[in-house]
């Protein structure tokens, strides 16, 4: 196949799935949901054609201007479009897609912070799905936006099932805009702020960092944390979002 405008295949992080279960998997997924799909980063359409079986509105999209070409034709009834995940508008209520590993966290970043879509099924990074979805502790990203969206783990996908082989395994994160926000829209700037905050503040326990970062006294803290039902010996990384939005109502009051 000729080569993009953009580069080859490593400089748009191509990596085609083409293990049958997986696709069977994000199908499943997307089925659960309803209303017009997006597809991000289509490649050659082996999950295009899988998800187009679910008769509904489908888009895919890819930076490949070849691979689009093939696509439309091979596909007529799918709405193929030549954009950039990066920019093209998230005007659907699901957003699906094999994410080029190397753009993992940007992506995320401009999924999390629209107002529009309402779940995502994705396939990213192994080790980004896990912190995501908090397994094995929450990262500040995840904390940031926990109280606007629920993040779980659909399982793993070993290297192998993508062509070319990655040097690392995938995961299947499903994304959820909850429908009632355990923290006003309003507040969200300063609520990450405040996660921002006490993930990176000096202090060695959770008393001191809420301490350090919301210039407050020590029994101050302490009582906080008591309120919010936060054991004392937690770090930021084992808050849960419903401990995150119950510190942060304190610390408003």
């Amino acid at each position: 196949m000729p080569r993009s405008v953009h580069g080859g295949r490593h400089e748009l992080g191509q990596n085609f799935l083409h293990h049958q279960p997986t696709i069977e998997r994000i199908v499943a997924l997307v089925r659960r949901t309803s209303g017009p799909i997006l597809e991000i980063g289509a490649g050659d359409g082996v999950l295009t054609r899988a998800l187009a079986g679910l008769d509904r509105p489908l888009t895919a999209i890819d930076i490949d201007e070849h691979r689009v070409l093939r696509l439309r034709r091979a596909l007529p009834g799918v709405r193929v479009e030549h954009a950039d995940a990066m920019r093209h508008p998230l005007t659907v209520p699901v957003v699906v897609g094999n994410i080029p590993f190397h753009l993992t966290t940007p992506i995320l970043r401009r999924l999390l912070a629209d107002t529009q879509w309402q779940h995502a099924v994705l396939l990213t990074q192994w080790e980004v799905a896990r912190k995501r979805a908090g397994v094995g502790g929450r990262t500040m990203m995840t904390a940031q936006t926990a109280p606007w969206f629920d993040f779980t783990l659909a399982g793993r996908v070993p290297a192998g099932c993508f062509t070319p082989v990655p040097s690392v395994d995938g995961g299947l994160l499903n994304i959820t805009r909850r429908g009632s926000p355990l923290v006003a829209s309003m507040h969200r700037r300063a609520y990450e702020d405040f996660v921002r905050a006490v993930f990176t503040g000096p202090g060695g326990t959770l008393a001191r960092i809420l301490q350090a970062a919301v210039g407050t006294d020590a029994g101050t803290a302490r009582r906080a944390l008591a309120a919010a039902q936060i054991p004392g010996h937690s770090l930021p990384r084992d808050l849960d979002p419903g401990q995150w939005s119950a510190l942060w109502a304190v610390v408003r009051r």
